[in-house]
Parts: C-alpha cells; sequence; structure tokens
C-alpha cells in the first residue's frame, strides 16, 4: 500500500478528499490536488497531527468520557380479559438502553500487545531452531511453556476487560463530536494496522515455506483453527493477530505412571492412581476374566495385573512400609545413649516336661499348681530377680495347638531355653520349638529336667537332641546343657549363671529414653478392668498417661501392674506390664508404640483396621470362586458352625486353628466368630442365626446371654483343657460322615440246569455249594468267574414251595429278575450291602 495517491488514500479512510487535503496541508504535507502521491512518511506526519489536534480538544472538554449509554423507554397499553366477560387495560413499559464504547485505550493496548507478541514469536521460532537437534526432550517443555503463556494472556486479558469495564463505569456521557474524532481515529489505526499486519503475513508466509523445506515434522496450526481464534477474539472485543502465533503444536505422547498398589484397594482407588475412569479399569478387568465393582475391595496381585495391563508400572508397597510411612511423620524414635538390659528368656518345650515347674521354682511360686490339665494355657510373663541380675521369663504352652504362640515367643527373645525331660527324650513339641528357636536366630540353652526320678537318661536326651542337630559344648557343639530338677532345684543355679554368660556375650543393650517400643504378648478382657494387655517393652520406656498404639487398637495407659498385680508408674526395655486404657484386645504380637498425641494415635489405629478389613475383604472374594470350585468337585461340603470365647487372645487363636484343622474334604468346621471375653447375648444372637454351636475357653455366659440360651436353645460347652474341646469337635465331625458302604459275599450257587416256566420264565436249578441265597439280598450272575449280570431274585423255591432262604448243601430254583440267558455252569452270587461307620482323617 506504499506510494498511493490522495484519492486512493481517502476511499480507504472512508473521508472526502477536500477534508483530506485540508488535514494535510494542518499537518504540513505538501501537496496539490487528488492525484498526488503521498509517502509512509506524509501518512505519519498526518497520524500526529490528527493525534495533536484531538489532545486539544480534549483539553477544552471537562470530561472526556469513553463510552455513551441511551436510555429509551416506550409506553403501550395491553388489554386482558377478566372475568364475567369484563376487560382490563395493563400499561407495558418497554425500556431499551444502547452503549458507544470509546475505543482508542484499547487499540493501544492491543498495539502494544501485537508489539509483544510479535517480538515472542521471533524468539520463539529461533528457540524452535536451536532445540531441533534435541527436540524430543524438548517438546514437553515447549508445551508446558504455551500453557503458561496461554495462561499468562488470559490472564492479561481478563485484567484488560475489568479496566475497561472500570472506565466504562466512571464515564456515562459523550458528544457527537467525539464520536467522529474516535471514527476518524479509528480507521486511520485500523488502515495503519492491516498495513502492518500484510507485512508481518508475508514474512511469516517465508518462514513456514522455510521450515517446510527444511523437513520439519511438527504439526502445523491449520487454517480452521485461526479462523476460530479470530472469531473469539472479535468477541471479546480484542484486535490480536492471531497469525502471529507460531504455528507448530507439540503432539502428545502417553504418560505411563509409577502406582503404588497397597496389600488392598478398592477400585475405585486403583484407577485415581492411575488417572483414568473407574469404567477402564473394570472393562480390563473383565477382560482378565475378574468381575468387580468400582467399590469392591481386591487383592494386590490382582491390582498389579490390572496396572500392568493398563500400561502403568505397579510398585507394591506390604503394610510395614505403610506403617513405617505413617509412624515416621510421628516424633518416636528413641535416642539416648544404650544401656544394659536384662535379658528376655522364653522356657519352651513339649507338654508336662516341667517348664511351668521349673519357672515356678525359680520365683518360688504355685503357678502350675494353678494351670488346668496341667498345661499352660497361654504365655505368662516374669520378671525375675537373682543375685546376679534380673531376668525376664517368658512360659509358652507344649500342646500342639500352640504352634503360633510358641512361635511368637520364640521371636520376641534373646534367649531360649529348651526343656526336655529326662525319663521321656524329645517329642514332636520338642522338634518345634528347636525349629521355631533357629527361625528366630536366638541363642539356646537345653535344660534337662526331672534328673531326680529313677529312669532319668540325660545321655539319651543328648544322643536324640545332637541327632536334630543340637549338640552339647562338651560334645563340641555350640549348645550348654544343664542338668535340673524343677521338684528339687538341684541345677537350677547353674541354670541361671548359663542364662547371664549367655547374656553376657550376647552384650543386650537399649536405649532407655524417650518414646516406648514394645510388643504385645497376651490381652485379655477381664469384668471390672476391661482390656489387659501384657506388654514387654522392647525400647524406651512406658509411663502411665502415654498414648499408645497396639496393632489396630488404641488408647491411654491408665493403670500399669507387674506380673504380681503391684502398680508401676513406669517401664524400661525388657520389663513385662499389664496395660489397662486399650480401646480394645490387641492380637498377641502386635507392636506397642508410644505416640504424643491421642488422635494421631486413633487415626494410626482406624487405618489398620481399616486396612485389615479391606484385607480381608480382598481375600473373601478371591477365595469364592476357589471354594466354589472345591465344593463343585467334592459335592455337598457339610459344615460344623463353631463360635469361639475364650480368657485371652492367644487361646482364642490356637483354639480357633486347631479346629480348623480339623476340616477335610468332606466336613468342615466354620469359626463363626472368636473373641476375647465372656460369653454375651450378642453372641448367643449370632450362634442361633448361624445355626452354631458355642464353645467357652475359661469363660462363662452373663445373665442376659443364659436368658438367650434358653429362649433359643442354643447349644453352649464349656472347657478350660484345650484338647479335650478338639476331641469333642473332632467326635461331632465324625458323626457327620456319611458311612461307608462294604460288599458282604454270603452265599454262592452253582446252576445245575435250567427248566422252562409258563408262568416265571427261565428257572435255574441250582446248588448252593457256599454259604447261604437269600431272597431279599441282591445277586450277580457269573459266567467264566466274569459278573455279566446284576440285579435281585424273583423267585425262590424249594420244590414247589416258595423259601426266603437256602442253606449251603441244599438243591433250589432260582429265578432271577429280568434276565433269562441263565446257562448251566453259571454261578450265582449272592452278597449284601454294609454299613461301616468312618473316623475322621485330617488332611
Amino acid at each position: 500500500m506504499s506510494g498511493v495517491t490522495v484519492a486512493q488514500f481517502a476511499e480507504t479512510l472512508k473521508v472526502s478528499v477536500d477534508r483530506l487535503l485540508v488535514q494535510l496541508e494542518e499537518a504540513g504535507v505538501s501537496v496539490k490536488d487528488a492525484d498526488d502521491v503521498i509517502s509512509d512518511d506524509a501518512k505519519m506526519e498526518l497520524l500526529n497531527h490528527l493525534r495533536r489536534s484531538h489532545g486539544r480538544k480534549e483539553e477544552k472538554l471537562s470530561v472526556s468520557p469513553s463510552k455513551i449509554t441511551l436510555n429509551r423507554r416506550d409506553k403501550s397499553e395491553l388489554k386482558l380479559s377478566g372475568g364475567q366477560g369484563r376487560a382490563r387495560t395493563v400499561n407495558v413499559e418497554v425500556r431499551r438502553k444502547k452503549s458507544y464504547i470509546k475505543r482508542d485505550v484499547l487499540e493501544e493496548e492491543a498495539r502494544k500487545q501485537q508489539e509483544e507478541l510479535d517480538a515472542q514469536q521471533r524468539a520463539e521460532e529461533e528457540a524452535v531452531q536451536r532445540q531441533e537437534a534435541e527436540k524430543a526432550a524438548r517438546e514437553a517443555e515447549a508445551a508446558e511453556q504455551k500453557r503458561i503463556e496461554e495462561e499468562e494472556a488470559s490472564r492479561r486479558e481478563a485484567e484488560e476487560l475489568a479496566a475497561r469495564e472500570a472506565a466504562e463505569a466512571a464515564a456515562r456521557t459523550a458528544e457527537e463530536v467525539e464520536r467522529q474524532r474516535q471514527a476518524d481515529e479509528t480507521a486511520a489505526r485500523e488502515a495503519a494496522q492491516k498495513e502492518s499486519e500484510a507485512r508481518a503475513q508475508d514474512s511469516r508466509n517465508q518462514r513456514r515455506a522455510k521450515a517446510q523445506n527444511d523437513g520439519n515434522t511438527l504439526h502445523v496450526t491449520t487454517d480452521k483453527k485461526r479462523r476460530r481464534k479470530k472469531k473469539q477474539a472479535r468477541r471479546r472485543n480484542v484486535s490480536v493477530n492471531v497469525d502471529s502465533q507460531h504455528g507448530f503444536e507439540q503432539p502428545t505422547a502417553p504418560v505411563i505412571r509409577v502406582v503404588e498398589v497397597p496389600e488392598s484397594i478398592t477400585v475405585g482407588a486403583l484407577a485415581q492412581q492411575m488417572a483414568i475412569k473407574g469404567g477402564e479399569v473394570i472393562k480390563a478387568m473383565m477382560g482378565m476374566g475378574v468381575m468387580a465393582t468400582i467399590n469392591q475391595v481386591i487383592d494386590q496381585d490382582t491390582a498389579i495385573l490390572v496396572v500392568e495391563e493398563l500400561g502403568h508400572t505397579p510398585k507394591p508397597i506390604t503394610s510395614d512400609a505403610l506403617d513405617e510411612q505413617i509412624l515416621g511423620s510421628l516424633d518416636t524414635e528413641v535416642a539416648g545413649d544404650e544401656v544394659a538390659r536384662p535379658p528376655v528368656v522364653t522356657i519352651m518345650g513339649h507338654v508336662d516336661h516341667g517348664k511351668t515347674s521349673l519357672l515356678d521354682y525359680i520365683r518360688r511360686t504355685k503357678v502350675a499348681s494353678g494351670e488346668a490339665g496341667g498345661i499352660t494355657q497361654h504365655i505368662g510373663a516374669y520378671s525375675v530377680k537373682t543375685d546376679k541380675g534380673s531376668i525376664t521369663f517368658l512360659d509358652t504352652p507344649g500342646h500342639a495347638a500352640f504352634t503360633a504362640m510358641r512361635a511368637r515367643g520364640a521371636q520376641v527373645t534373646d534367649i531360649v531355653i529348651l526343656v526336655v525331660a529326662a525319663d521321656d527324650g524329645v517329642k514332636p513339641q520338642t522338634e518345634e520349638a528347636i525349629q521355631h528357636s533357629k527361625a528366630a536366630g536366638v541363642p539356646m540353652i537345653v535344660a534337662v529336667n526331672k534328673m531326680d526320678k529313677p529312669e532319668a537318661d540325660p545321655d539319651r536326651v543328648r544322643n536324640e537332641l545332637s541327632a536334630k542337630e543340637v549338640v552339647p559344648e562338651e560334645w563340641g557343639g555350640e549348645n550348654l546343657f544343664v542338668n535340673v530338677s524343677a521338684q528339687t532345684g538341684d541345677g537350677v543355679d547353674g541354670l541361671l549363671e548359663a542364662i547371664l554368660l549367655q547374656a553376657d556375650v550376647l552384650e543386650l543393650k537399649a536405649v532407655a529414653e524417650g518414646a516406648a517400643h514394645g510388643i504385645v504378648v497376651e490381652s485379655s478382657l477381664e469384668t471390672g478392668r476391661g482390656t489387659v494387655a501384657t506388654a514387654l517393652v522392647t525400647r524406651g520406656t512406658l509411663k502411665q498417661g502415654d498414648s499408645i498404639v497396639a496393632g489396630e487398637v488404641f488408647g491411654r495407659v491408665r493403670k500399669m501392674m507387674d506380673e504380681n498385680g503391684q502398680d508401676v508408674a513406669e517401664a524400661g526395655p525388657s520389663a513385662p506390664v499389664a496395660v489397662l486404657g486399650l480401646s480394645g484386645t490387641p492380637s498377641a504380637g502386635d507392636d506397642v508404640v508410644a505416640v504424643g498425641d491421642e488422635r494421631k494415635a486413633r487415626e494410626i489405629a482406624e487405618f489398620r483396621h481399616a486396612r485389615a478389613r479391606d484385607a480381608k475383604l480382598a481375600q473373601q472374594q478371591a477365595a469364592k470362586l476357589e471354594d466354589m470350585f472345591n465344593k463343585m468337585q467334592s459335592g455337598h461340603l457339610q459344615s460344623l458352625a463353631v463360635l469361639v470365647k475364650a480368657d485371652v487372645h492367644g487361646s482364642s487363636e490356637a483354639l480357633r486353628d486347631a479346629l480348623v484343622k480339623l476340616s477335610n474334604d468332606e466336613v468342615s468346621v466354620n469359626v463363626v466368630s472368636s473373641g476375647v471375653g465372656g460369653i454375651t447375648e450378642s453372641d448367643i444372637n449370632l450362634a442361633a442365626a448361624s445355626n452354631a454351636i458355642v464353645i467357652g475357653f475359661n469363660v462363662r455366659a452373663d445373665g442376659s446371654a443364659r436368658n438367650a440360651i434358653k429362649e433359643s436353645g442354643v447349644e453352649v460347652r464349656y472347657y478350660s483343657i484345650i484338647y479335650e474341646a478338639i476331641e469333642d469337635v473332632e467326635g461331632a465331625l465324625t458323626g457327620m460322615l456319611a458311612p461307608e458302604i462294604r460288599e458282604q459275599i454270603v452265599g454262592l450257587a452253582e446252576v445245575r440246569e435250567v427248566f422252562k416256566s409258563p408262568k416265571l420264565g427261565d428257572i435255574a436249578g441250582c446248588l448252593v455249594v457256599d454259604g447261604y441265597v437269600k431272597r431279599s439280598n441282591p445277586i450277580r450272575v457269573l459266567r467264566d468267574d466274569t459278573v455279566i449280570y446284576e440285579g435281585e431274585l424273583e423267585s425262590l423255591r424249594r420244590f414247589k414251595d416258595d423259601v426266603n432262604e437256602v442253606r449251603s448243601g441244599t438243591e433250589c430254583g432260582i429265578g432271577v429278575k429280568n434276565y433269562n440267558d441263565v446257562k448251566p455252569g453259571d454261578q450265582i452270587e449272592c452278597y449284601e450291602r454294609i454299613e461301616v461307620a468312618r473316623t475322621l482323617k485330617k488332611d
């Protein structure tokens, strides 16, 4: 458009030639007529002159409004029909408002924005050329930069819109002269802008052609997108040169995420971690053959398969890792100097080998006499003070059902005392105790007990244990052997010396300051005191009033007692104490941690409880299909429902596991519930609804429960010895087994001749050669010692008389029902079916 005539320029500006000549003369541009050519510099002088002249006019005006609003009102009448043929008139007023906006400020800002965008475009194009060698790595950064720039542009546009609205609100009136001035200036600005845009477009076309020739593989923004952006800019009344934006877009690549998968998780939570919709996860699981809802809990293995199927990277997280993350945010670290602590000694061995009696002699008490059936039913924790130092003893049960309790005893101990009776030798629980001790990696001292008996043979014990890789020191091994007698006390001092000597070798130390850490040895529910948990402190100091977390329960230590029932204010490392104040009965083996905030303790306990519940649901969901197939394969599976209540958690756990192990392919034990404490009315109601029997182990039913028992008729059995309960349940399962059907041959007859009877068909003339033939018994027809028919007798005669039985050595006539192919020389075998009671065979 450079070098146009005055007439052409006037046509572009939409003004008359005369007016344009006058304005050019005022601006100092020398032109004579409409055919003279004006340059770009002359145009700029004209534009500056118009700006100065309008500025002088603005000084004369008191207010230079940027917006004019005209309000108009039209009134009319509307007739409406009313009741009883009457009409009424309604006045209608219509208000119209029209606004005229000042655009000079907006155009100035648009020009500045255009310059910024042009500069930004040049910088971005240069950056693209520099980064072609690292295109793959830079594309993501460029996309992020573009998003930030778009957000910044949106923010600036919002600020401009707010400023414009503020200016419009400040000025409400204007004159026709001002509108004309605005129109003239706008026309001149648009002309200059169009010319600038044309030059910029030519430059962009050249750069784009060059980029295409260079083989750039980036995507170019289409004309359709540019037109849409221009239309959006016009709607916002902002003159933005969309073509000035760079014409390249970043291709989007799939995002691969590292998904943390706990031991159990819901489908919805798993989809949220992968940033996809829950329906896609359900669809993927359906493709894998797993039907699930969005709120269903799935196990860790299934979740890992789903994550891998959807192209992400799974990261399994264990429960211990989650606990470490939770407890890591709390101030539970124990800091300070380590001090010597008493050893924790666990006494293990076979039942009735004298474990509790030996500990009883050491403690100078009568604990063994109070044990039901002469066996220990739960773990006892005692702190014993000797002349040479304090020792903490743990007494574990010896019955086979208490395997889990013995394993826990080995896990929390420093030294294991294996008690073996000198007159009995190595037994199954002795071998099991050796395995637990070796698995825990703790040293073992063998106490050969009952040396006071005449039949005691300590060398036999040493030989049998040597076969189990427990070799005495005097034989070149690593294990100390001490001969003791729990009745006379012989050798007990030597055993204590061996324990303390082993403790000195181990150099047992722990930090005694700071928050307490420990482990639950046993827990019970007592009337009047609530939950009583026996805890063994491993490090730190547990004080009265501390807030603690024990597994899935929490609470504040209201009271602490030692093994004698005496109150204690604090407990240090290796000290066993009974703790009161927990919200529920923790499981034996749970970790005990003292935290500073009771609210945090509640949150941790509730989180663990929810996690355990989800894990249980996931296991149930995973086992449903397997159980269904097992039932289909084994036929109808009979089940005995049992509800177990015990005095302590360890006994409840041991009894529950022992009863479940009685199940086989035909009958099973279904423990509907197991808990700690007395039998309540809710327990009876649950048993009635489940058709279960109630087993009370060292507990009894309260008053309301006894009334419920009378009304519902639920069977309740009380036990104080665990193997008596196991034997009774085993007997009940044996009665549920279907009897075994056996066949017993009772007679054999040889066919000598076959006779034809018009009424009965073929009649076999037989001689009973063995046993007897009875008419009601089933028979088989044998030919050449091969069964050719199996059925029953239709008739049995001796001469002309019907008889019920024919003995050996007697001739008879036999008619076989529905079979007429009996031949001489065949044998007819008579047998009977008998039922044999079966015994329970455990898997």
